[in-house]
């Protein structure tokens, strides 16, 4: 599939999957005789993986190891040596992946305090608006 239908799939602009391109994180697996990219379904599920790396805040070297260590595990089988290291890396990210959720949860409850303080200011408002006509 083009470009085009990949943006409109995963919501996320060209510009976007250009820049994923460019910086070696989704490279669309072919391209058609006129330079247009070709992206197939395991494009659109890399392209999906990094979107759900984006709210954890890794740089764009971190989701490139991420993905080259999810990339080593499903290829040929690594020697064990090699293999042990890549489940330790991958470890790593998912201890980092909880604390960041932690973290954000922490935000979250931090935001739905201050929107519920809002919500009853702007009761108590009305109702003294109303009680002052």
């Amino acid at each position: 599939m083009q470009i085009g239908e990949v943006a409109a799939r995963c919501g996320l602009s060209l510009r976007t999957i250009r820049h994923y391109e460019e910086v070696g994180l989704v490279v669309p697996s072919s391209r058609t005789r006129g330079g247009f990219r070709l992206y197939t379904e395991n494009d659109v599920a890399r392209l999906t993986l990094v979107m759900r790396m984006k709210p954890l805040e890794l740089s764009l070297d971190e989701m490139r190891d991420l993905l080259g260590v999810l990339d080593s595990l499903e290829s040929d089988e690594p020697p064990p040596s090699e293999r042990a290291a890549l489940l330790d890396r991958l470890a790593m990210y998912q201890e980092a992946a909880e604390e960041r959720c932690q973290a954000l949860r922490a935000h979250l409850d931090t935001a739905e305090e201050f929107a519920a303080d809002l919500k009853r200011e702007v009761g108590r408002q009305k109702r003294r608006a109303r009680s002052s006509r």
